[in-house]
Protein backbone atom coordinates (compact mmCIF):
# COMPACT_ATOMS: atom_id res chain seq x y z
CA UNK A 1 0.00 0.00 0.00
CA UNK A 2 1.04 3.64 -0.49
CA UNK A 3 2.82 4.43 2.72
CA UNK A 4 0.69 7.16 5.08
CA UNK A 5 2.31 10.30 5.58
CA UNK A 6 2.86 10.18 8.90
CA UNK A 7 4.90 6.77 8.29
CA UNK A 8 7.43 8.39 5.62
CA UNK A 9 9.97 9.99 8.73
CA UNK A 10 10.39 5.95 10.09
CA UNK A 11 10.78 4.95 6.31
CA UNK A 12 13.69 8.07 5.57
CA UNK A 13 14.95 6.69 9.17
CA UNK A 14 15.23 3.26 8.51
CA UNK A 15 13.24 1.87 10.85
CA UNK A 16 9.96 0.50 8.39
CA UNK A 17 11.19 -1.07 4.97
CA UNK A 18 7.51 -1.43 4.07
CA UNK A 19 4.01 -0.56 5.07
CA UNK A 20 1.86 -4.11 4.81
CA UNK A 21 -1.65 -3.17 5.49
CA UNK A 22 -4.12 -0.88 8.19
CA UNK A 23 -4.45 -2.54 11.22
CA UNK A 24 -7.16 -0.60 12.58
CA UNK A 25 -8.28 2.89 13.25
CA UNK A 26 -9.68 3.17 17.28
CA UNK A 27 -10.14 6.31 19.08
CA UNK A 28 -6.68 7.54 19.99
CA UNK A 29 -5.00 6.13 16.98
CA UNK A 30 -4.89 4.27 13.70
CA UNK A 31 -2.11 1.08 13.86
CA UNK A 32 -0.03 -0.46 10.63
CA UNK A 33 1.42 -3.36 9.88
CA UNK A 34 4.94 -2.76 8.98
CA UNK A 35 7.89 -4.24 7.95
CA UNK A 36 11.25 -4.10 9.10
CA UNK A 37 13.94 -5.59 7.98
CA UNK A 38 13.13 -9.62 8.19
CA UNK A 39 11.01 -8.65 11.29
CA UNK A 40 6.85 -7.93 10.96
CA UNK A 41 5.74 -4.96 13.62
CA UNK A 42 2.87 -2.70 14.04
CA UNK A 43 3.28 1.31 13.70
CA UNK A 44 0.76 2.90 16.37
CA UNK A 45 -0.13 6.56 14.37
CA UNK A 46 -1.34 9.01 17.52
CA UNK A 47 -4.16 10.76 15.96
CA UNK A 48 -4.04 14.65 16.76
CA UNK A 49 -6.34 15.68 19.86
CA UNK A 50 -9.06 17.35 18.56
CA UNK A 51 -9.44 13.89 15.94
CA UNK A 52 -9.55 11.75 19.10
CA UNK A 53 -12.80 10.73 20.91
CA UNK A 54 -10.45 9.91 24.09
CA UNK A 55 -9.37 13.49 25.27
CA UNK A 56 -6.83 14.27 28.12
CA UNK A 57 -9.14 15.13 30.94
CA UNK A 58 -7.39 16.07 34.08
CA UNK A 59 -8.10 12.89 36.05
CA UNK A 60 -5.40 10.83 33.93
CA UNK A 61 -2.62 13.63 33.67
CA UNK A 62 -2.66 14.30 37.21
CA UNK A 63 0.78 13.22 38.58
CA UNK A 64 2.31 12.99 35.73
CA UNK A 65 5.98 14.52 35.98
CA UNK A 66 7.08 17.41 33.26
CA UNK A 67 11.05 17.41 34.02
CA UNK A 68 12.02 21.00 32.03
CA UNK A 69 10.14 23.80 34.26
CA UNK A 70 9.38 25.81 30.88
CA UNK A 71 7.35 22.93 29.36
CA UNK A 72 5.23 22.62 33.03
CA UNK A 73 4.43 26.37 32.66
CA UNK A 74 3.38 26.44 28.86
CA UNK A 75 1.03 23.50 29.61
CA UNK A 76 -0.16 25.62 32.43
CA UNK A 77 -0.83 28.40 30.28
CA UNK A 78 -2.49 26.45 27.53
CA UNK A 79 -0.01 28.00 25.02
CA UNK A 80 0.79 26.72 21.59
CA UNK A 81 3.92 25.87 22.57
CA UNK A 82 2.39 24.07 25.63
CA UNK A 83 -0.22 22.08 23.86
CA UNK A 84 2.16 20.40 21.51
CA UNK A 85 4.34 20.00 25.00
CA UNK A 86 1.29 18.10 26.53
CA UNK A 87 0.44 16.12 23.13
CA UNK A 88 4.11 14.64 23.24
CA UNK A 89 3.70 14.57 26.97
CA UNK A 90 0.42 12.20 26.19
CA UNK A 91 2.11 10.26 23.29
CA UNK A 92 5.48 9.54 25.15
CA UNK A 93 3.49 8.31 28.25
CA UNK A 94 2.65 5.15 26.60
CA UNK A 95 5.95 4.44 25.74
CA UNK A 96 7.38 4.76 29.31
CA UNK A 97 4.65 2.88 30.61
CA UNK A 98 5.31 -0.01 27.76
CA UNK A 99 8.94 0.24 29.02
CA UNK A 100 8.39 0.09 32.95
CA UNK A 101 5.87 -2.67 32.09
CA UNK A 102 7.78 -4.82 30.00
CA UNK A 103 10.91 -4.85 32.41
CA UNK A 104 8.15 -5.76 35.33
CA UNK A 105 6.86 -9.11 33.28
CA UNK A 106 3.66 -7.30 32.46
CA UNK A 107 1.74 -9.11 29.57
CA UNK A 108 2.22 -5.93 26.99
CA UNK A 109 3.75 -5.95 23.61
CA UNK A 110 7.29 -4.63 23.08
CA UNK A 111 7.68 -1.33 22.46
CA UNK A 112 11.10 -0.44 19.63
CA UNK A 113 11.06 3.21 18.97
CA UNK A 114 8.80 6.47 18.72
CA UNK A 115 9.65 9.16 16.18
CA UNK A 116 7.04 12.20 15.48
CA UNK A 117 4.34 10.83 17.10
CA UNK A 118 4.36 7.56 15.58
CA UNK A 119 5.60 4.35 18.04
CA UNK A 120 6.84 1.34 16.29
CA UNK A 121 6.07 -2.02 18.60
CA UNK A 122 5.86 -6.01 18.63
CA UNK A 123 2.86 -7.10 16.80
CA UNK A 124 1.26 -9.14 18.85
CA UNK A 125 0.27 -12.26 16.80
CA UNK A 126 -2.02 -15.57 17.00
CA UNK A 127 -1.25 -19.14 16.83
CA UNK A 128 -0.62 -18.91 13.41
CA UNK A 129 1.37 -15.72 13.16
CA UNK A 130 -1.57 -13.01 11.68
CA UNK A 131 -2.78 -10.31 14.29
CA UNK A 132 -4.33 -11.25 17.23
CA UNK A 133 -7.58 -10.91 17.56
CA UNK A 134 -9.45 -8.30 20.29
CA UNK A 135 -11.04 -10.08 23.17
CA UNK A 136 -14.36 -8.55 21.79
CA UNK A 137 -13.80 -10.22 19.05
CA UNK A 138 -13.99 -13.97 20.70
CA UNK A 139 -16.63 -16.25 21.48
CA UNK A 140 -15.35 -18.23 24.95
CA UNK A 141 -16.32 -21.34 26.50
CA UNK A 142 -16.92 -20.68 30.47
CA UNK A 143 -13.38 -22.39 31.28
CA UNK A 144 -11.56 -20.13 28.78
CA UNK A 145 -13.50 -16.88 30.65
CA UNK A 146 -12.25 -18.28 33.41
CA UNK A 147 -8.51 -18.82 32.71
CA UNK A 148 -8.85 -15.10 31.09
CA UNK A 149 -10.10 -13.79 33.47
CA UNK A 150 -7.82 -15.32 35.85
CA UNK A 151 -4.62 -14.31 34.08
CA UNK A 152 -6.04 -10.55 33.20
CA UNK A 153 -6.38 -9.85 37.29
CA UNK A 154 -2.77 -11.41 38.18
CA UNK A 155 -1.86 -8.98 35.26
CA UNK A 156 -3.49 -6.12 36.91
CA UNK A 157 -1.58 -6.79 40.04
CA UNK A 158 1.63 -7.06 38.23
CA UNK A 159 0.91 -3.67 36.79
CA UNK A 160 -0.02 -2.22 40.17
CA UNK A 161 3.34 -3.88 41.77
CA UNK A 162 5.11 -1.52 38.88
CA UNK A 163 3.27 1.32 40.20
CA UNK A 164 0.93 1.69 37.04
CA UNK A 165 -2.60 1.70 36.54
CA UNK A 166 -3.82 1.00 33.27
CA UNK A 167 -7.24 3.48 33.45
CA UNK A 168 -9.32 2.13 30.25
CA UNK A 169 -9.13 -1.88 30.52
CA UNK A 170 -11.53 -3.72 28.75
CA UNK A 171 -12.36 -6.22 26.20
CA UNK A 172 -11.57 -4.09 23.66
CA UNK A 173 -7.74 -3.37 24.40
CA UNK A 174 -7.03 -7.22 25.26
CA UNK A 175 -5.40 -9.25 22.37
CA UNK A 176 -5.62 -12.98 22.60
CA UNK A 177 -2.27 -14.08 21.35
CA UNK A 178 -1.23 -17.70 20.53
CA UNK A 179 -0.02 -17.76 25.00
CA UNK A 180 -2.87 -15.60 25.83
CA UNK A 181 -3.83 -12.41 26.74
CA UNK A 182 -2.10 -9.31 26.55
CA UNK A 183 -3.24 -5.97 27.10
CA UNK A 184 -2.69 -3.01 25.02
CA UNK A 185 -3.52 0.83 24.54
CA UNK A 186 -1.71 2.67 27.46
CA UNK A 187 -1.44 6.63 26.78
CA UNK A 188 -4.02 7.26 29.56
CA UNK A 189 -1.77 4.69 32.21
CA UNK A 190 -1.89 6.79 35.65
CA UNK A 191 0.49 6.87 38.21
CA UNK A 192 -0.64 4.43 40.89
CA UNK A 193 1.07 6.55 43.97
CA UNK A 194 0.67 9.86 42.51
CA UNK A 195 -3.24 10.13 41.56
CA UNK A 196 -5.88 10.46 43.05
CA UNK A 197 -8.30 8.67 40.57
CA UNK A 198 -6.13 5.91 40.89
CA UNK A 199 -8.12 3.68 43.12
CA UNK A 200 -11.38 4.40 41.09
CA UNK A 201 -9.65 3.86 37.71
CA UNK A 202 -8.71 0.43 38.93
CA UNK A 203 -11.73 -0.80 40.30
CA UNK A 204 -13.42 0.24 37.18
CA UNK A 205 -10.66 -1.91 35.08
CA UNK A 206 -11.60 -4.91 36.88
CA UNK A 207 -14.94 -4.43 36.81
CA UNK A 208 -15.23 -4.08 33.18
CA UNK A 209 -13.14 -7.34 32.86
CA UNK A 210 -15.69 -9.56 35.01
CA UNK A 211 -18.57 -7.48 33.37
CA UNK A 212 -16.85 -8.77 30.07
CA UNK A 213 -15.98 -12.50 31.52
CA UNK A 214 -18.97 -12.37 32.75
CA UNK A 215 -20.94 -13.24 29.83
CA UNK A 216 -19.57 -16.83 29.55
CA UNK A 217 -19.17 -17.75 33.22
CA UNK A 218 -21.50 -16.00 35.14
CA UNK A 219 -20.17 -16.34 38.57
CA UNK A 220 -17.67 -13.80 37.58
CA UNK A 221 -20.16 -11.04 38.44
CA UNK A 222 -19.92 -11.98 42.60
CA UNK A 223 -16.32 -11.29 42.63
CA UNK A 224 -14.91 -7.96 43.69
CA UNK A 225 -11.34 -8.46 42.98
CA UNK A 226 -10.50 -4.88 42.11
CA UNK A 227 -11.20 -3.40 45.79
CA UNK A 228 -9.82 -6.52 46.96
CA UNK A 229 -6.18 -5.69 45.19
CA UNK A 230 -6.66 -2.24 46.32
CA UNK A 231 -6.95 -2.87 49.70
CA UNK A 232 -3.72 -4.87 49.91
CA UNK A 233 -1.90 -2.41 48.12
CA UNK A 234 -2.79 0.14 50.73
CA UNK A 235 -0.89 -2.22 53.12
CA UNK A 236 2.25 -2.31 51.78
CA UNK A 237 2.05 -6.14 51.14
CA UNK A 238 0.68 -6.81 47.37
CA UNK A 239 3.19 -8.40 45.22
CA UNK A 240 3.14 -10.95 42.02
CA UNK A 241 2.11 -14.00 44.14
CA UNK A 242 -0.07 -12.82 46.11
CA UNK A 243 -3.87 -15.02 46.79
CA UNK A 244 -6.90 -13.36 46.07
CA UNK A 245 -10.46 -14.29 47.15
CA UNK A 246 -12.34 -11.90 44.70
CA UNK A 247 -14.19 -10.99 48.23
CA UNK A 248 -14.06 -7.56 49.97
CA UNK A 249 -15.12 -6.78 53.46
CA UNK A 250 -16.02 -2.95 54.06
CA UNK A 251 -15.18 -2.26 57.52
CA UNK A 252 -18.06 -1.13 59.97
CA UNK A 253 -15.72 -0.07 62.17
CA UNK A 254 -15.56 3.65 63.20
CA UNK A 255 -12.85 6.01 62.27
CA UNK A 256 -10.47 6.49 65.23
CA UNK A 257 -10.44 10.39 64.41
CA UNK A 258 -8.68 11.16 67.87
CA UNK A 259 -5.94 9.15 66.89
CA UNK A 260 -5.74 10.65 63.75
CA UNK A 261 -5.49 14.07 65.07
CA UNK A 262 -2.93 12.78 67.66
CA UNK A 263 -0.75 12.00 64.16
CA UNK A 264 -0.98 15.41 63.24
CA UNK A 265 -0.78 17.17 66.39
CA UNK A 266 2.80 14.92 67.03
CA UNK A 267 4.18 15.69 63.24
CA UNK A 268 3.35 19.47 63.94
CA UNK A 269 5.47 19.32 67.27
CA UNK A 270 7.90 17.28 65.78
CA UNK A 271 8.40 20.09 62.80
CA UNK A 272 8.21 23.19 65.53
CA UNK A 273 11.21 21.27 67.51
CA UNK A 274 12.70 21.18 64.36
CA UNK A 275 12.88 24.67 63.18
CA UNK A 276 13.28 25.20 66.44
CA UNK A 277 16.93 23.69 66.56
CA UNK A 278 17.50 24.92 63.12
CA UNK A 279 17.12 28.46 64.71
CA UNK A 280 19.34 28.00 67.17
CA UNK A 281 22.14 26.93 64.93
CA UNK A 282 22.26 29.84 62.91
CA UNK A 283 22.93 32.27 66.08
Amino acid sequence: MKTPKRLLPLVEEGLVDEVLRQLKSGKEAVVYVVRCGEEIRCAKVYKEANQRSFHQAAQYTEGRKVKNSRRTRAIEKGSRYGRKEQEDAWQSAEVNALHRLAAAGVRVPKPHNMLEGVLLMELVADENGHAAPRLIDLELTPEQAREYHRTLVMEVVRMLCAGVVHGDLSEYNVLVAADGPVIIDLPQAVDAAGNNSAADMLNRDVTNLAVWFGRFAPELLDTDYGREIWAIYETGKLDNDVVLTGRFEVSDQPADVDAVIREIDDVIMEEEARQRYKQSLAQ
